[in-house]
């Protein structure tokens, strides 16, 4: 169940009826095991459902590493006449991310070419410093970002690649906004090097670039995860940055606790 809480103006949201044809393509026999076995942690079905996902939209995903959404996203879309746009991460020469950004992206490529049949109809877009746009202007029905913020925040990154999606969304768009929520006690660390966001600043991003706030899910919440570990939002699962040890115990405290928040491009 989707517990939701709204922003004053908005009201409260009724969760939708999960769509038969999602709940299909979650299930579909081509999608790789090991995206199977994070489900459960995930929740594709609600959480796009919670996001307003329809069939015919034309749907950015901003930074897809493995393709866990597009396994799902792409033959949805397809099969309902909609679109999947993969926003792959660019960044400048003599950046120090650019070589993880370059293999990352050659990572993806190679899984689109692998599986034709089911990542057809993908089309790849680009965003990074100095990208301006995604995709065209007001041309996207929603922007799906999972676990970037904080990765944009690294690399002082993040008003810029908001104020991108803000211009890639029809008025009326939504933004998907979601990453590892940081300890609400604890000031901000504006590079958020630890690799948690306190759900207030991450709203107050995506406002700053003009989006309205219109709801959050805590559907994936998870209150042991106390966002003080010695290895930062990685030493839980599924990462384990520090091997065996105290394996057992971040085993038990599960995965980290992420927002899950949901903006709108005013109309």
């Amino acid at each position: 169940m989707l517990l939701v809480s709204v922003g004053a103006a908005p009201g409260q949201e009724t969760p939708a009826a999960p769509d038969p044809a999602l709940q299909a393509a979650v299930a579909g026999p081509a999608r790789n095991p090991r995206f199977l076995s994070r489900d459960a942690a995930r929740h594709p079905v609600d959480e796009l459902t919670f996001f307003g996902l329809t069939p015919g939209m034309t749907i950015v995903e901003l930074w897809p590493i493995g393709g866990y959404w597009t396994e799902i996203l792409a033959p949805y879309l397809r099969d309902g006449g909609g679109t999947y746009v993969a926003a792959l991460e660019t960044q400048p020469a003599g950046s120090p991310e650019r070589d993880a950004a370059t293999k990352r992206g050659a990572y993806f490529t190679r899984r689109l070419a692998e599986d034709q049949d089911l990542f057809a109809g993908v089309k790849l877009a680009t965003l990074g410093p100095g990208t301006e746009n995604i995709v065209p202007p007001g041309s996207a029905d929603l922007i799906l970002s999972y676990r970037d913020l904080h990765l944009w925040m690294k690399q002082g990154f993040a008003e810029e690649a908001l104020v991108d999606c803000y211009k890639a969304l029809k008025p009326g768009g939504i933004l998907a906004l979601v990453d590892h929520r940081g300890n609400r006690a604890g000031e901000q660390d504006t590079h958020a090097a630890d690799g948690y966001v306190r759900e207030d600043y991450a709203k107050g991003l995506a406002e700053l670039a003009g989006f309205a706030f219109v709801a959050a899910s805590e559907i994936e919440a998870n209150p042991k995860d106390t966002a003080d570990w010695p290895h930062g939002v990685t030493t839980l699962g599924p990462t384990f940055a520090l091997g065996a040890q105290d394996r057992e115990r971040y085993a038990a405290v599960g995965e980290p606790d992420n927002f899950v928040l949901k903006f709108r491009k005013p109309q």
